[in-house]
């Protein structure tokens, strides 16, 4: 006689959070880093090629001064370091608690954002426009405060 096959036991919540806590920790590693050594203090990092080519401020310009004003609650010099790399991470933050509230309640694969060719182009035009104005006088706000 055949015993009726069972259903699969669940995985347990640690291998499940396993992917999203792996996630946090990769992420988690240099911005500890970030926070203890300084960006605002020269000869640590390298300088920006884009800036050193063109004197130019690229998206990217004041990204690690950003994350070590975060990393001393500092909002409004993050703010005014990269205004788009904290939209970024804000953003960055809400998928991460998504993708691990799915992986707590067992809900099957991680969510993926939709991102569509129009909506690539639109983020692209976005990056462009904060580029150039940021690097005009009346953006001055939005560059990198220089120490």
């Amino acid at each position: 006689m055949n015993a009726a096959p069972t259903a699969p036991a669940l995985p347990p919540v640690l291998r499940r959070l396993g992917p999203p806590l792996a996630a946090l920790a990769a992420a988690a590693v240099p911005t500890a880093y970030l926070a203890v050594v300084d960006p605002n203090v020269p000869g640590h990092y390298p300088d920006c090629p884009f800036l050193a080519a063109t004197g130019w401020w690229c998206p990217g310009c004041g990204g690690l001064r950003c994350v070590h004003a975060l990393t001393h609650g500092d909002l409004t010099g993050a703010l005014h370091d990269n205004a788009a790399a904290v939209l970024l991470f804000a953003v960055l933050a809400l998928f991460w608690l998504r993708w691990g509230w799915a992986a707590l309640l067992g809900g099957g694969p991680r969510p993926r954002p939709a991102l569509g060719a129009r909506r690539w182009v639109l983020i692209a035009l976005l990056v462009l426009v904060f580029t150039v104005v940021r690097n005009l006088p009346v953006g001055a706000g939005l560059a990198p405060l220089l120490v």
